[in-house]
């Protein structure tokens, strides 16, 4: 039985189709929700990313060594972590969209924080707290990205995690521009961000509470795999393994890139900034992609392509010059970056009673990985050098070959 439903979002009204049949699935793409989660995603990560981004100034102001840099990343990593499946579960049971505004206040502290810290225990501090912002947010906003998706899981969570992968761009970006020059005063000015992305989630709350999304959405989940629980568990490690080979090689990028640059080419510190730019612009487009991709050829042979795909890529690259350099790391954001919605989108479909919670174990775990390996890979750059690392790290890509035993989902199934 299906039941028209109007849904208006900021001034916007978009006609739904709400069906509470357990065999059916929203009718409608809600486009402004997703674009408004997908939005704040980008101001949360753009903040995210101020802190590798304006590690080089840090460091100096700082006397910072390589592996206090790895432990600023950990503890904020952890902090994005550790609290994302414990909030994913809670509210599969007990919904609370109002999470979501005040995650992105904790970022706000957070941010005020570093703006006037004078010591590293601080500095660890001010991380912890925009870690926390983000445990709070991702859970919540990619479950709002699926109930407002129409059945088009992919394309919602690509179009969502693009907004982060774009944040992540442009903060580096914005660093180079507003901070560096200026100094630590100047992160201040990033608050605003944050400010407007309190407002938009606070409407996106709203939405949720008014719509009947949350039933379609529950109604789905009652639908099965059409797998055995052991293919499932299987499935779910592979995905594990999948995603600990792709964010050990990305931080590696991510964090230590514009030192790799410094260090072998002897570029400046905002020349380094803007070749980390295209890298992880190549990562935001390669994400867009990845989900509408996934939508028409399935999950498994996205996945498959990604991450075994940029390994020859990977291992060229500590042996090229500055341009190869610059060629294979946009190559290899574009090719790597396709994978996570699709894997997110995969374990989706494994657990589909458990969104909130399978959400925020994959998330949490992308960021405890990246934590972990970004302390390790730092003390090991300290202890040899950053080549050192970015020879090792050229290794992980090839568990991409892990895909093989992903097992397919039958399309009659999936939701």
């Amino acid at each position: 039985m299906s039941i028209e439903k109007t849904t208006t979002f900021s001034s916007l009204t978009v006609n739904t189709a709400a069906s509470i049949s357990p065999a059916a699935s929203p009718a409608l793409l809600v486009l402004p929700v997703v674009g408004a989660v997908s939005f704040v995603h980008l101001l949360n990560d753009l903040i995210q990313a101020i802190l590798p981004a304006i590690y080089p100034m840090l460091k100096q102001d700082y006397a910072l060594s390589f592996t206090q840099i790895g432990l600023i990343t950990l503890i904020f990593q952890l902090t994005a972590s550790l609290l994302q499946p414990a909030v994913g579960l809670y509210t599969d049971k007990h919904p609370k969209p109002f999470l979501l505004p005040l995650g992105m206040l904790f970022t706000l502290l957070g941010l005020v924080l570093l703006s006037v810290v004078g010591s590293f225990p601080l500095l660890l501090l001010a991380s912890a707290m925009i870690g926390l912002g983000s445990s709070t947010f991702h859970p919540e906003a990619s479950r709002v990205a699926r109930m407002a998706s129409g059945g088009r899981y992919g394309f919602a969570q690509g179009l969502f995690q693009v907004g982060g992968n774009a944040g992540s761009a442009l903060g580096p970006l914005l660093a180079a521009i507003i901070i560096m020059p200026r100094g630590q005063g100047s992160i201040g000015w990033f608050c605003l961000f944050a400010i407007v992305g309190i407002m938009v989630l606070l409407r996106v709350s709203r939405w949720v509470v008014s719509s009947n999304a949350r039933l379609q959405l529950r109604a789905a989940a009652t639908m099965g795999n059409g797998l055995t629980t052991r293919q499932t568990r299987r499935a779910l490690l592979v995905l594990a393994l999948l995603v600990f080979s792709k964010y050990v090689y990305m931080t590696c990028l991510s964090n230590f890139y514009t030192f790799y640059l410094i260090e072998t080419f002897a570029v400046s510190v905002a020349t380094s900034q803007l070749y980390l730019f295209l890298f992880l612009a190549a990562v935001a487009v390669g994400t867009v992609l990845g989900g509408p991709i996934g939508d028409k050829i399935g999950r498994k042979p996205v996945i498959w392509v990604s991450i075994l795909g940029a390994a020859p890529l990977a291992l060229l690259l500590p042996y090229s010059n500055l341009a190869g350099v610059a060629i294979l790391t946009v190559l290899i954001g574009l090719i790597m970056s396709s994978a996570f919605s699709a894997i997110i989108v995969f374990a989706q479909e494994l657990m589909p009673a458990k969104i909130g919670m399978i959400s925020g174990v994959f998330y949490g775990m992308m960021f405890g990985i990246s934590g972990i390996a970004a302390a390790l890979l730092g003390m090991l750059a300290d202890a040899s050098s950053i080549s050192t690392i970015f020879k090792l790290c050229a290794w992980f890509p090839l568990l991409g070959m892990l895909a093989f035993w992903l097992p397919r989902i039958p399309r009659a199934t999936r939701h």
